[in-house]
Parts: C-alpha cells; sequence; structure tokens
C-alpha cells in the first residue's frame, strides 16, 4: 500500500497506530475553528444582535439574564442542532462515497433523504403526529430505505456502482410517494410538510439535540474504528480480502453507521440537501489525501451548514429563508461542476 507523502506513523497504547498527516491535519484544525466561529456569529445573529465578545462571555457563564436567556435558551440548541446535522451529514456522505467509491454515492442520491422524508410525511400527512412522532417516523423511513438499497444492490456482496444504480433508483420511486402523499394531504398538513421538506433548525431546541448527540457519540467511534477496513476497501475488494479485511462484515458495519447518521440528522433538521454530497469532497480536496478523510469531512459538514445557516439569516433575514434552500442552491451548482469534470476524466 502506498503511504501518502509526509504522513507520520503514531503507535497507541494496545499495539494500535495510525497515519498523522501534517496538512490533513491543519485542514481539520481550521475546519473546526470556522465551524465554531460560525456557530458564535450565529448565536449572535437575530432580532437582537449580540456581539461574538458578549456571546462568548455569556457561554462562560458571565452575561446578564436577558443574554443567558437568548444565548443558551433560544439559541445555542439551534446552533448545536446545526453543528451535529452537518457533522452526521458529512460523516455519512464520506462513508457512503468510500464505500460505493463513488463521488455521486451520497444519502440524497442513494434516496436516505427521502426515505426519511416518507416516514416523516406518513406520520404528518396520515397520522397527524406530533414533533416526537415526526422524528420517529423519519427515523423509521431512513432505515427502511437503506435496508431496501442494500438488499436490492445485494449479489454476493455489494459492490459500488450497483448500490448507485439501485439507489438512484429507489430515490426516484420514494420520491414519487413523498409527491403522492402530499397530494392525500389537507392544507394545514401539506404546508406542515413542506416546510419540514424544506430543511430547516427553525425552533430546534434541546429536546433535538440530545438524542442527536448520545447517538452521535456511539456512531462516531465506531465508524472510525473502522477506518483502516473502509480505507482498505478503496483498494478493491479483492485487495482488501487479501489484506485480511472481512470485506461484507465492514461494509456493512460502514453502511448501518451511514443510514442511523443520515436519518437522524434528517429527522432533526429535516433533509438537508447536498451537504452530504459536497463535505466529502471538499474535505479531499483540502486535505489532499487518498483516505476516506472521515474526520475532515465531518468538521467540513458542521462548517458548511451552520455558515450557509447565518447566510441565511443574515443576507435573507431571519427566518425568512430556511438553510436547506441555502446548501441545495449551492450543492446544485456544485453537483453540476462535480459532473463536467467526472465527465472530462471518463469515469461517467
Amino acid at each position: 500500500m502506498r503511504t501518502h507523502r509526509g504522513s507520520r506513523p503514531v503507535r497507541l497504547p494496545g499495539g494500535l497506530s495510525l497515519r498523522l498527516e501534517p496538512r490533513a491535519l491543519i485542514v481539520v484544525v481550521l475546519l473546526l475553528a470556522a465551524a465554531l466561529a460560525a456557530g458564535v456569529a450565529l448565536i449572535g445573529t437575530g432580532d437582537a444582535r449580540i456581539p461574538a465578545a458578549d456571546v462568548l462571555k455569556t457561554l462562560a457563564g458571565n452575561g446578564n439574564a436577558y443574554q443567558d436567556f437568548v444565548v443558551r435558551e433560544l439559541r445555542l440548541p439551534r446552533v448545536l442542532v446545526g453543528l451535529l446535522v452537518g457533522a452526521s451529514l458529512g460523516l455519512g456522505g464520506a462513508l457512503f462515497q468510500s464505500v460505493s467509491r463513488n463521488p455521486l454515492g451520497s444519502p440524497d442520491v442513494l434516496g436516505l433523504s427521502q426515505g426519511a422524508t416518507a416516514g416523516a410525511l406518513v406520520v404528518i400527512v396520515l397520522m397527524s403526529g406530533g414533533a416526537a412522532e415526526v422524528t420517529l417516523g423519519a427515523l423509521i423511513g431512513g432505515l427502511a430505505t437503506g435496508l431496501a438499497v442494500y438488499l436490492l444492490a445485494w449479489k454476493q456482496g455489494v459492490h459500488g456502482y450497483r448500490l448507485v444504480l439501485v439507489g438512484i433508483g429507489v430515490c426516484a420511486v420514494v420520491t414519487a410517494v413523498n409527491g403522492y402523499l402530499l397530494t392525500k394531504a389537507d392544507l394545514v398538513d401539506a404546508a406542515r410538510a413542506v416546510v419540514w421538506m424544506t430543511g430547516s433548525l427553525d425552533g430546534r431546541d434541546w429536546d433535538q439535540v440530545w438524542p442527536l448527540l448520545g447517538l452521535f457519540a456511539v456512531l462516531l467511534p465506531l465508524v472510525l474504528a473502522h477506518g483502516r477496513g473502509l480505507r482498505m476497501l478503496e483498494m478493491g475488494d479483492d485487495t482488501a480480502g487479501a489484506l485480511g479485511v472481512p470485506v461484507q462484515r465492514v461494509r456493512l458495519v460502514l453502511m448501518v453507521g451511514a443510514v442511523l447518521l443520515t436519518a437522524a440528522a434528517t429527522a432533526a433538521a429535516g433533509p438537508v440537501g447536498f451537504v452530504a454530497l459536497t463535505a466529502p469532497q471538499l474535505a479531499r480536496r483540502l486535505t489532499r489525501s487518498p483516505g476516506p478523510n472521515l474526520v475532515a469531512s465531518l468538521c467540513m459538514g458542521a462548517a458548511l451548514l451552520v455558515t450557509a445557516d447565518w447566510a441565511a439569516q443574515r443576507v435573507f433575514g431571519v427566518g425568512r429563508l430556511p438553510v436547506g434552500v441555502v446548501t441545495g442552491v449551492l450543492g446544485g451548482g456544485y453537483l453540476l461542476w462535480l459532473l463536467v469534470t467526472e465527465r472530462r476524466a471518463g469515469r461517467i
């Protein structure tokens, strides 16, 4: 296996080791700093503007009662949900793209976001459920869609291009189901469903933070523990198997993790488009590393989503434009550029 230029092996307790790439480490630190800075700026944005210095002072416990209420109770949960949703989508997108060995292998293209949307629409339209029921429905819909894609793509294993093609087909079917559900909804439920389908961080509170944080805390170590196997999978199944990687087991674990991350993110903020597609590609171009760039991708996803939400509030006014609209516009342009680039390279 070719070692990336400039990387350094680091020994860990228990006989484990990892590669430390200085450029990738610098990119991760800068992206994390950018995400946190955008989060502070977003907390200070709104009808009541709060300077960044006062935001930091309030977060440290030295603000007045008014600032403490606005920052801690009203705006901090929204920012934390944005950071966690962006990180989950970035990490999930990196996993799918690495497993499929295809830059188009993201939850948006494979239909997982649409599946979670279908689950939420069933609860909204047919059951008139509340926020908790909508979240549960989105989780079930995303998991069911992921299972369907995996089973339909299975043929003595799951391989990259077959996974993408099956995902595109499932995405088309589920999108049609979503359109049908909207036609059966009454006016109030249809309006509520359309708002949810846009993808937004409005009204998010601590009830969305804790479940997403708990799931992310469980899945992140699990995914990183399979990082070496994922790197081997990018070299091909035969090579990975020859190096002792249990190919199908590793692929299944990583796909389940990616589906759970995507479904949880969609349940928390709605189907925020294109973050899972663009974050891994941008992270790879910044780090110039041949691996899956999992940590860089999750940091990029968090920075992208929070920055997009800040732009939506500052450029278009508070609450006037959901974050999903901004990411959709930017991600759509990026997707067109990616398709042109891949075609010129002869890969599609």
